[in-house]
């Protein structure tokens, strides 16, 4: 029997705005999780500071979903994403994937799961090919077979043969990204959990890779969850998306949903991703981006 899990509706202006979603064989699931960061000043001298990075969210992801999380710097998308991948763990709550604790089952977790972000590190030395061989025999993976599949994956991820074989390092940072998306989906993940993966694309090559995503989810029944905030990309992506602001959930929908509900709020039938963004969060992404370079 397939358990089904369903999200309360809350209709009130304070309280985010939580559609009522069946999900059935949930792949991810967030429950009252709580996490807080503990600044201590050099030298001890200041004020110890206590950061709230994520209060008391919840919500599941489903099984072959695409889930967004959508928040500015600072909001604390990114500690979500850590904790599901079992780099953080929770102060708080339960996390678990596919059925096992982020805490009491890591061994399980990890080998289901494969995160990319927006800071891959590699050996720099060594060229994409190199990379990825090496990363792939450590999930027993290697020949010729291999090989051409990773050809094959680089090619359509917009490498060109002729920069499989040199040093990392010499590669734009675009290109370092594209590499380790290839290395995240040539190991074939059940749960994808993609870190601002497009940062620092063209155009062409976002679009490249926001293709292969879809691809990952049809073709691998994969479960992908897209943590950005670039709202025409998760727009394009998602199956729905959770807004985050100050560690706290203020509103999970389909983008639809958003839109018919924020809609009359707004004042306008057909307002954009960014501002709905916009109206619950009170600043823009321009605005962030602008203080993060500061």
């Amino acid at each position: 029997m397939v358990a089904t899990l369903e999200r309360p509706v809350q209709h009130a202006q304070s309280e985010p705005r939580i559609a009522m979603t069946p999900v059935i064989e949930p792949a991810a699931v967030v429950e009252h999780v709580s996490k807080v960061f503990v600044q201590r000043p050099l030298f001890w001298r200041g004020q110890t500071k206590t950061v709230q990075a994520v209060a008391d969210v919840s919500f599941t992801v489903g099984r072959n979903e695409i889930f967004g999380i959508l928040g500015a710097n600072g909001s604390g998308k990114s500690t979500l994403i850590r904790m599901l991948s079992t780099l953080l763990i929770p102060d708080s709550g339960r996390v678990e994937v596919f059925g096992y604790d982020v805490r009491r089952d890591e061994a399980q977790v990890k080998r289901l799961i494969n995160r990319v972000s927006v800071e891959a590190s590699f050996f720099k030395k060594l060229s994409p090919g190199e990379n990825l061989a090496y990363a792939l025999r450590l999930y027993g993976r290697s020949g010729s077979a291999v090989r051409d599949e990773t050809y094959a994956v680089l090619d359509r991820l917009g490498i060109a043969r002729d920069k499989v074989g040199e040093p990392l390092e010499q590669l734009s940072r675009g290109m370092q990204q594209k590499v380790a998306i290839a290395r995240a989906l040539l190991t074939s993940p059940v749960l994808l959990l993609l870190d601002e993966p497009t940062t620092g694309l063209d155009p062409r090559s976002k679009l490249d890779v926001q293709r292969f995503v879809r691809e990952l989810r049809e073709g691998h029944d994969a479960t992908i969850l897209l943590c950005t905030h670039d709202m025409a990309e998760a727009e394009a992506l998602c199956d729905r998306v959770a807004i985050v602001e100050k560690g706290k959930l203020a509103a999970l929908d389909t983008v639809d949903g958003l839109k018919r509900t924020f809609a009359p709020t707004i004042g306008h039938p057909e307002p954009s991703l960014e501002d709905i963004f916009i109206h619950l969060t009170g600043r823009s992404l321009e605005d962030d981006e602008e203080a993060s370079d500061e």
